[in-house]
């Protein structure tokens, strides 16, 4: 599941794809109408990836409230609205994520996560086989990143134990002055 390319926009309902940026700021469609607009630079934008609940030890990725709620109702839409009693919204969350800070987190918020979490089940944009299947490969071999950062350095010219780069032997041009020809 890659939330990196969906945004959520200050001062509009809904979530938004990204589909390009511009000069003065990003074109987004909306994920709810399909409409094409221009989100500009000075709008509060953010991906759902860069978005965290405040919990009592400190916060959890938004990515992983909805990989909960997806496991809890099996990959189906949630039975709550937005228009559910603030009492049903905080039952529910508190299933979700136990621990999460009452004074931080407001109903608003909970209600949010509820209306984004059933436009991207609705989109189809939940896949936790995607998830673990990049889990398994991270796990799988740590030292590719290590083997990928060494390529790099050779080819920009890192010298290995050093990581300084390598000095290439100039021949300097010495001006010779004879002040006894003077």
């Amino acid at each position: 599941m890659d939330l990196t390319g969906i945004l959520s926009i200050s001062g509009y309902s809904g979530l938004f794809k990204l589909i390009k940026q511009t000069k003065a700021g990003f074109i987004v469609e909306s994920l709810f109408d399909q409409k094409r607009m221009q989100a500009f630079a000075s709008s509060k934008i953010s991906t759902l990836e860069d978005i965290a609940i405040f919990t009592e030890t400190g916060e959890i990725h938004f990515k992983k409230v909805i990989r909960t709620i997806f496991e809890q109702e099996n990959g189906k839409q949630l039975s709550l609205s937005a228009k559910s009693s603030n009492e049903e919204l905080k039952v529910f969350f508190e299933k979700v994520v136990p621990d999460y800070d009452r004074e931080k987190v407001y109903v608003s918020d909970i209600k949010k996560v509820v209306i984004w979490y059933n436009l991207l089940v609705e989109k189809g944009l939940v896949d936790l086989e995607e998830d673990k299947e990049n889990e398994k490969e991270e796990e799988k071999d740590p030292e590719e990143g290590d083997k990928a950062i060494k390529n790099v350095e050779k080819s920009e010219g890192l010298d290995k134990e050093e990581d300084k780069p390598v000095k290439k032997e100039r021949k300097k041009a010495v001006k010779k002055t004879d002040k006894s020809e003077e």
